[in-house]
């Protein structure tokens, strides 16, 4: 049984879920223009509302980004490997901002896939489930990293961050968020959470539910909050998931 599960049980009652509503115990903030601890649990197709419109999101990039300073800043400790330093901060939003205006893509955006998938840890490892995944964005079969093969940069180049970021967001070496935003086939806002599903899993199922398996569940949900200025949330999954009541 989760904690949280365990702490709701104790106070006797479980929160009643509802298509795109925050959850009961926590409160929307009034304004993206602030970070939250606030979660909403979003569900469905990614249609705008419920899902948050881009007018819902964190005003600027440097807001988002200092919002979430504290969780890049220590977000290499989860792998037993060096922290960011200053520089290295500072040289990851560059490069955010960077390969925004090379593609064209939100640079709020690419935020998002940092933070769900490295935390923004410029040393996170790589991985292999089938397909190399490096660097800050786990991105498909991309050359650069700052951890791969028992090597681990210290400091990580500047301009191997810049192009962990390339790679996810360009997809050099496979589809990235530009060939994500393309394959989910529309214009309107949803195009970003749809987008998110595909990076995450490859595909939108058939029925268009971005929570549905085949994913992380609350994948598309979880970039959705990020938007909106929720902050900590866990790698990959928020412990907000339908998966921790069942």
């Amino acid at each position: 049984m989760s904690l949280l599960l365990s702490l709701l049980l104790a106070a006797g009652s479980l929160p009643t879920f509802i298509l795109g509503a925050p959850l009961p115990f926590l409160s929307k903030p009034s304004s993206a223009k602030r970070s939250t601890d606030s979660y909403t649990l979003y569900s469905g197709t990614g249609i705008t509302p419920p899902w948050p419109t881009i007018n819902d999101w964190v005003e600027t990039f440097d807001d988002m980004f200092s919002f979430n300073k504290a969780v890049v800043t220590g977000s290499c400790s989860q792998w037993g490997v060096p922290n960011n330093s200053e520089q290295e901060i500072q040289d990851l939003s560059t490069a955010i901002q960077t390969v925004a205006g090379e593609t064209g893509i939100d640079a709020r955006f690419i935020l998002a896939i940092v933070l769900q998938e490295s935390n923004g840890c410029v040393r996170a490892p790589t991985t292999n489930y089938g397909v190399t995944n490096p660097g800050l964005m786990q991105d498909y079969n991309g050359a650069a990293s700052c951890n791969s093969g028992g090597n681990i940069q210290n400091p990580c180049p500047a301009n191997t961050i810049t192009q962990m970021i390339r790679d996810g967001v360009a997809g050099t070496s496979g589809p990235g968020l530009v060939q994500n935003l393309h394959q989910a086939g529309c214009s309107d806002d949803s195009k970003y959470y749809k987008a998110a599903r595909i990076y995450n899993s490859g595909s939108i199922p058939a029925s268009g539910d971005l929570g549905a398996p085949g994913a992380t569940p609350c994948y598309a949900s979880d970039i959705a909050n990020r938007l909106s200025g929720c902050k900590y949330l866990p790698r990959h999954a928020s412990l907000l998931s339908l998966a921790d009541y069942l």
